[in-house]
């Protein structure tokens, strides 16, 4: 049995070996990006300013906002009222957890790196280190559970819009970009590339 508590994830190296705190896992990390003023509350209007930070237009960054806050600010408050804000508690992030997923969070929003490899051991067909639309797609289809139409939905929505923010200049999906994703190190590089890109196009 894994001695590892709630808390903790099964690896705490991140992108470019950016280290996660212990006191977070890898899915409280991935959604704490969003939480702009760290108060353990991620708020619709900061769900839609973390979309715009890395890059999205207006549009996918209002409907993302709506789409994530609605679905996941009930589940992630047990036993609180429920409120028109809509607020996600980063604490209790991994009570949202849908069906139809990889299977790399495990239930606590720890990472499970064999859940992550199988990824590409099973899909990657092409590049062994990245994943194709195709390759993406057909990995979205033998992760489905039957009648889950909620989690297909989800599941679609969350890839799609990591493909097309991430891909490469060859429309491939890199494995470190989906690791970065999945400890939510890669929102803060994509923040911080963008930031240095507006200062450069000033200068």
């Amino acid at each position: 049995m894994s001695s590892l508590s709630p808390t903790q994830s099964y690896n705490q190296e991140g992108f470019d070996g950016h280290i996660i705190p212990t006191d977070q896992n890898v899915l409280q990390k991935h959604v704490a990006f969003f939480d702009r003023n760290h108060d353990g509350l991620v708020y619709p209007w900061e769900t839609f300013q973390g979309f715009r930070a890395i890059g999205s237009g207006i549009l996918l960054s209002s409907v993302a906002a709506f789409f994530i806050n609605f679905s996941l600010s009930r589940t992630t408050r047990p036993g609180k009222f429920p409120s028109l804000l809509f607020p996600i508690e980063v604490n209790n992030v991994h009570r949202a957890k849908h069906g139809s997923d990889s299977g790399v969070y495990d239930t606590e929003g720890r990472f499970v790196p064999l859940k992550f490899e199988e990824i590409f051991s099973k899909h990657a067909r092409t590049h062994p280190n990245s994943l194709t639309s195709d390759e993406l797609m057909e990995m979205l289809k033998a992760n489905r559970v039957p009648k889950d139409y909620g989690g297909w939905l989800a599941s679609w929505t969350e890839w799609k819009v990591l493909y097309n923010l991430c891909k490469d200049k060859n429309g491939l999906l890199q494995k470190a970009k989906i690791k970065a994703a999945y400890d939510g190190t890669l929102f803060e590089q994509m923040e911080k590339e963008r930031s240095l890109a507006k200062k450069n196009a000033v200068v």
